[in-house]
């Protein structure tokens, strides 16, 4: 690599501790700490109403989400489809816990980053036990297979008087250093956590290729048998990868809970797990990039189909109720024009653009 490592137009490496940095240059650390300022600093200085801080919000849980099932699907190469169903799993912990001892108990209030990180070893166990099947089933019995705990987990939360039959079962506001969160500032206290978890959660990811058990995921995916051959275990591999996304979808579950101060059947249905599969693929499967570019895509998508929807109903008869008809066919439209002519994802232009940034003004 170039002495100088704000002018590396490449990355040379001479020892395995240089190629194993999170940061090649000195360029892409500062971009990242800008970029980082940046997030942290735009609610300071423009303010947004709850209305827009929710969707921001949402998409950031999305992500955490999302980086959960690009373990998964992404890395090791299994299929799940019922990733909504461990999203619940972490909301539904945080709402036993509210059936049980009451929403507003101090438990619920004050230890909530605790509580937070249960859901997420809850739903880690669900995975694990979920990914059993892995063991003997791949490709499409496996994704079968996760349909069916999709279909396990509705029925349960809907026919479970424990937990209100699917109905909304409220979540009490939490406590800060300064006191209680009020109305005003719920979405923004949120934004902050959520987004300091997902930066926690992302450098988890990164840390995690690094090491024998992420390059266990790359290669199970690429060919078990190979894998197996060299000495991994792809059994414990694609248990683990579960597990993992398990995690990830319980936080993302509970930071749900907590948002929206309540729990509620309808946000975690089979729709929601394919919304999840196609944030995968639109923002690019097997990459960590990925997982934030799809939420963001898809998210932007849902908003500008349902103002184009809004419009158009004022010009168009009722009759035709535009507006459920034309978000299914854009979302599935989007996911076919991605499959056929980018089937890597958003990622890859990020790539491309990374590609051209660092060798220009060269060809190649």
């Amino acid at each position: 690599m170039s002495a100088n490592s704000w002018l590396a137009t490449g990355n040379f490496f001479t020892t395995y501790k240089q190629e194993q940095r999170t940061f090649l240059t000195s360029l892409d650390r500062s971009f990242f700490t800008f970029f980082l300022v940046l997030m942290f600093g735009w609610p300071l200085l423009f303010e947004l109403s709850n209305k827009y801080m929710l969707v921001v919000d949402n998409i950031l849980i999305a992500i955490v989400a999302v980086m959960g099932l690009n373990l998964v699907t992404g890395f090791a190469g299994l299929i799940s489809i019922g990733h909504a169903a461990f999203v619940g799993i972490g909301a539904y912990t945080i709402a036993s816990f509210c059936r049980t001892i009451g929403d507003s108990h101090i438990i619920i209030t004050h230890f909530w980053p605790v509580l937070i990180i249960v859901s997420g070893l809850v739903g880690a166990v669900f995975g694990a036990i979920v990914g059993l099947p892995a063991l003997r089933l791949k490709h499409l019995y496996l994704a079968i297979a996760t349909l069916s705990f999709q279909m396990i987990f509705e029925w349960t939360i809907q026919f479970m008087t424990f937990f209100n039959q699917g109905q909304t079962i409220y979540v009490g506001r939490v406590f800060w250093f300064t006191g209680k969160v009020g109305r005003k500032d719920h979405y923004l206290f949120w934004y902050f956590i959520i987004l300091t978890i997902v930066i926690l959660l992302g450098f988890g990811i990164r840390n995690l290729l690094k090491t024998r058990y992420g390059r266990c995921l790359v290669a199970v995916r690429d060919n078990d048998r190979a894998a197996d051959a060299m000495g991994m275990n792809p059994g414990l591999t694609k248990v683990y990868a579960f597990a993992l996304a398990g995690f990830f979808a319980g936080v993302a579950g509970a930071l749900h809970a907590y948002v929206y101060r309540g729990v509620g059947f309808e946000s975690f249905t089979l729709h929601e797990s394919i919304g999840y599969l196609a944030m995968a693929i639109v923002g690019g499967l097997g990459t960590l990039n990925g997982s934030f570019w799809g939420p963001v895509a898809i998210k932007f998508l849902d908003l500008q189909v349902e103002t184009l929807a809004e419009t158009a109903g004022h010009y168009l008869p009722s009759s035709m109720n535009l507006a459920t008809a034309l978000k299914p066919f854009t979302f599935g439209l989007v996911i076919v024009l991605f499959l056929i002519f980018e089937p890597r994802g958003i990622a890859n232009w990020w790539r491309i653009v990374k590609s051209y940034t660092k060798l220009w003004p060269f060809r190649y």
